[in-house]
This record gives C-alpha cells, sequence and structure tokens, in this order.
C-alpha cells in the first residue's frame, strides 16, 4: 500500500526531507517505524525507540497500535515543535 509519511521539526532537519511516499507492505504504525528505522543511518537516529517521538494518523494523535490504511497520511515529530 502507499502511505504518505511526514517528518517535522528536528526529524524533518535529521532526515532532509520533510515527507516522502512510501510503498509498504505493513500494516501498523509500530511496523512502519521499524520499516524506517532501517531506511537510513539519519531514520535510525531520529526515530529510535529510545527517543521520544509523537506519531499521527490522518491528523489524529496516535500510538504505535494504529492501523494503516492504503493513502493515509503518517506523521513524525518531536514532543515540541517550533514555527
Amino acid at each position: 500500500m502507499k502511505v504518505t509519511v511526514k517528518y517535522f521539526a528536528s526529524i524533518r532537519e535529521a532526515i532532509g526531507q520533510g515527507s516522502e511516499l512510501r510503498d509498504t507492505r505493513v500494516t501498523t504504525l509500530a511496523a512502519l517505524r521499524d520499516e524506517l528505522l532501517a531506511a537510513s543511518p539519519a531514520h535510525a537516529a531520529s526515530l529510535a525507540r529510545g527517543r521520544s517521538v509523537r506519531m499521527a494518523l490522518n491528523q489524529v494523535m496516535c500510538d504505535e497500535t494504529a492501523v494503516l490504511s492504503e493513502g493515509c497520511e503518517v506523521a513524525f515529530f518531536p514532543p515540541v515543535t517550533g514555527g
């Protein structure tokens, strides 16, 4: 399935892009995060399990148990973001 992944604030800066269209077979936000951790060293550092990272699915705050669907939008951001 295709999902849009958006990165904000320090995560966006570390990864070097604000968003990407990703083709994935995973079905949960936890599995997508694991997939992204393997994508690059920058992804691994900024989305690491020990880091406090907030997540939203289709612009609604959620936890890692959220279920993905075709065309959904996933956002990752640090707990405090600036303008």
